[in-house]
């Protein structure tokens, strides 16, 4: 995870990885409730998706309960019910502990393989056939290979199985497990003839595709309800994510472009909408993004009962009219569009945002009081999520605004570390030092001592890491 926070194709989308969090955390109850996760794994893994800037269809698990989730995905998924069908079975890679079990497996087959090539040498050796050798080495290696083939379909199938659980227990609708393997196969008919099964990794998808129904037909409980304003939020979702995975001018025109079909549902409608606005402000025409959210307001506004018209989905679409006014330069306006939503609460979103607008305004003028609540809570956000490089990195703009020297000095430091940069969060530290010893910040004898215990927690990060990579080279 250290290198993946530092590739460029790590996103922190704020609005797009809180809705794939509201998926996934249902998804992780569930798993512990039916014991799925133990107390061994409970607090030891990190259970944090994360998203992926790639146009794949794709999500991914690794080792500690991170799971990668390509923008691709979230462009195809039709529901929120097929998007957490794709998470419930990446959980299950993890909760089933696949990956240490497939490299304990593969262990066994290369030893069986090994043993399966020297035996064949030797006996080729005896009888002098050069031949028998050739194919003693090539059909060792071959039952390497099926073996491993066998074992990595059984682990897929045995995903399939429990996340089909987790995936009903979190509440979702079991028709979406079947609907995703159906878009997975759509996708895939142009290069996949299904031949050849004993040759994948995956059971073939029209293998899951039956299963899934068969399962759907079984569960008494597959039709559950979704919120009012459900399907209009993972619409958003869908075209947030298909504008931001390719942003080049030629896409972007093809979003902008974007028309639903005739007749279509609502929430398509309104998903066209959005793309539309975030696909004009990305290229920095405003006029017809404005044009297009206010008929985005106005289908939400008529689509949906009054008692949800100021839920997630609104929220979306007021959240865009934020970044819009941003991003034209716009820093009062857009801080009295944010008057109009709720405190951020728990809401990672509206925490960035909201302080985002104030540094904005204050900035421009507009004076310092908004800024210091939003640094005030962006403090207490990082102080119990210490690994969130991006809340760390908008705290030191902010505190900077405001002449806070040390505090901005260490938020960089802390970003640096989240990120997996501990050579650069030690400079940060040291800086920060240097800067409380000189005097030429107001004294902050707090910030300052913890300064002093952080750089001695990197150095000796450090130093750990230097012995790791002596250790690994030949």
């Amino acid at each position: 995870m250290r290198e993946i926070r530092r590739d460029p194709a790590y996103l922190d989308d704020a609005l797009l990885l809180d809705y794939v969090q509201s998926l996934w955390e249902p998804l992780v109850g569930a798993a512990r409730r039916r014991g799925e996760i133990g107390a061994d794994t409970a607090s030891a893994f990190a259970w944090e998706p994360f998203l992926v800037l790639d146009r794949s269809v794709n999500a991914f698990a690794l080792p500690g309960g991170h799971v990668g989730v390509h923008l691709g995905l979230i462009a195809m998924t039709a529901s929120r019910d097929e998007l957490a069908a794709v998470l419930a079975h990446e959980l299950s890679h993890v909760t089933q502990r696949h990956i240490a079990r497939s490299l304990s497996n593969s262990s066994r087959q290369s030893m069986v393989g090994m043993a399966a090539m020297i035996l064949g040498v030797l006996a080729a050796g005896r009888t002098g056939n050069a031949a028998m050798a050739q194919a003693a080495v090539v059909g060792g290696q071959a039952a390497m290979v099926q073996g491993q083939l066998n074992y990595s379909r059984d682990m897929e199938r045995e995903a399939d199985r429990i996340g089909y659980g987790v995936h009903s227990t979190a509440g979702y609708a079991s028709a979406g497990v079947a609907g995703m393997f159906e878009k997975l196969e759509h996708a895939n008919r142009l290069n996949d003839s299904n031949n050849y099964p004993y040759l994948r990794s995956h059971p073939l998808t029209t293998e899951r595709i039956g299963e899934a129904r068969a399962r759907v037909q079984a569960d008494p409980h597959a039709a559950k309800g979704v919120p009012p304003d459900g399907a209009f939020e993972h619409a958003l979702a869908q075209a947030r994510a298909r504008v931001l995975m390719d942003n080049s001018v030629q896409a972007l025109r093809r979003a902008q472009a974007q028309q639903p079909a005739p007749g279509a549902p609502a929430s398509e409608r309104l998903g066209a909408l959005y793309a539309q606005a975030l696909a004009s402000m990305l290229l920095r025409e405003f006029e017809p993004a404005d044009a297009a959210l206010a008929a985005a307001d106005t289908l939400l506004q008529r689509e949906l009962p009054p008692a949800a018209r100021g839920g997630d989905a609104a929220r979306w679409l007021q959240l865009l009219h934020v970044q819009s006014l941003l991003a034209r330069g716009d820093a009062r306006a857009a801080q009295q569009r944010m008057q109009s939503l709720p405190e951020a609460g728990s809401s990672r979103p509206l925490l960035l945002w909201r302080a985002q607008t104030a540094l904005a305004a204050a900035r421009a003028g507009a004076g310092n009081e908004p800024l210091r609540h939003s640094t005030e809570a962006l403090q207490t956000w990082v102080a119990e999520r210490r690994e969130d490089a991006g809340a760390w990195q908008l705290l030191a703009q902010c505190a900077d605004q405001l002449g806070l020297k040390l505090r901005s000095v260490r938020a960089e430091a802390e970003s640096r570390a989240a990120l997996g940069d501990v050579p650069g969060a030690v400079d940060r530290l040291r800086a920060g030092q240097q800067l409380a010893r000189s005097g030429a910040a107001p004294a902050d004898f707090i910030e300052a001592s913890i300064i002093d215990a952080r750089l001695r927690e990197m150095e000796a990060r450090r130093r750990e890491l230097e012995a790791e990579m002596r250790n690994q080279r030949p």
